[in-house]
């Protein structure tokens, strides 16, 4: 899987929920979104980026993909 595809759909994702003004709520819709449309690889790939440091994530993706990976 390529992690640049990854990188850029995941801040998409996070662009259109950081706008919620309540940041919990942005963190568990981007959690909530990539758990509900990506499959299995995708997610345990950005899950081992994210591990081995994701510096270009946005931090409301990364918290997200944290907390897929409990």
């Amino acid at each position: 899987m390529d992690n640049h595809n990854l990188i850029k759909m995941a801040n998409n994702i996070g662009a259109f929920f950081k706008s919620e003004p309540d940041r919990e709520l942005a963190i568990k819709g981007v959690e909530q979104h990539i758990r509900n449309f990506w499959e299995p690889r995708m997610r345990k790939a950005i899950v081992e980026y994210v591990q081995q440091g994701g510096k270009e994530l946005m931090e409301i993706v990364s918290e997200a993909v944290l907390r897929i990976a409990k």
